[in-house]
């Protein structure tokens, strides 16, 4: 429980060294933010810092060849910058807006984004279907306070895998997410603060290991994980 030195250095590199990509994703994510709203953070040095910068922070937590789950992907923050420099990765990016997955598959087809799949649904939904407890990392940033946000992830990360979770800097947050995802089958929880370069904010990663299995009757559905999450 400390505040991270991330390589902010290094991921501004791997940002560099991938630039055409990144370039032609930030003009998508503005033609189309003009049309679906995706984000409000939209001017150039923002979108560097608080969407490109902060995805990455979480990049050498996922292991090579990981098969990966997105919960609420939006506008692909941090599924997309992360794809871009881990060419390595398998991405499966569950969103259920669907004017938000088409961005996605624009910007999976226009960008030559290999082994990325787009899936117009619900978490809870697709947890009870065909990839439950299939992934090694289930991540997710700003969709829902932790404790409801564990009951969509943790069931879709296989005995082994991790949940990843990009939030603003709250420990009491995280404390408050303990029971519920040692309930859905987690241990080894914890979080790492960081701060963004240039004064672009306090961040923490909140992480939870996956050591047995989520029992069946999560996700519960119904929005219940949102009117009365797991306490």
């Amino acid at each position: 429980m400390r505040t991270e030195e991330i390589d902010f250095e290094a991921c501004k590199r791997k940002i560099a060294e991938k630039g055409e990509q990144f370039r032609a994703f930030y003009a998508l994510l503005l033609a189309y933010n003009a049309k679906f709203n995706l984000t409000a953070v939209t001017e150039e040095e923002e979108v560097f810092h608080k969407h490109f910068l902060d995805s990455l922070a979480g990049e050498r937590l996922l292991p090579e060849h990981a098969r990966c789950a997105e919960v609420g992907s939006g506008a692909g923050f941090p599924s997309i910058p992360l794809k871009i420099v881990r060419e390595d990765l398998s991405l499966t990016l569950i969103e259920s807006t669907g004017k938000k997955c088409d961005f996605l598959r624009a910007a999976v087809r226009e960008l030559d984004l290999k082994n990325v799949e787009v899936l117009h649904a619900r978490a809870e939904d697709v947890a009870k279907e065909g990839y439950r407890e299939s992934f090694d990392v289930c991540f997710a940033r700003a969709v829902a306070r932790m404790n409801t946000l564990s009951e969509y992830c943790m069931p879709l990360v296989k005995v082994g895998g991790k949940f990843l979770a990009y939030k603003s800097d709250s420990e009491e947050e995280f404390r408050e997410a303990l029971p519920a995802m040692r309930m859905l089958g987690g241990d080894n929880c914890g979080f790492m603060r960081y701060e963004l370069p240039n004064g672009y904010g306090a961040r923490m990663l909140m992480y939870c290991e996956k050591i047995k299995p989520t029992p069946k009757k999560y996700p519960r559905g119904r929005g219940l994980e949102r009117r009365s999450p797991i306490v």
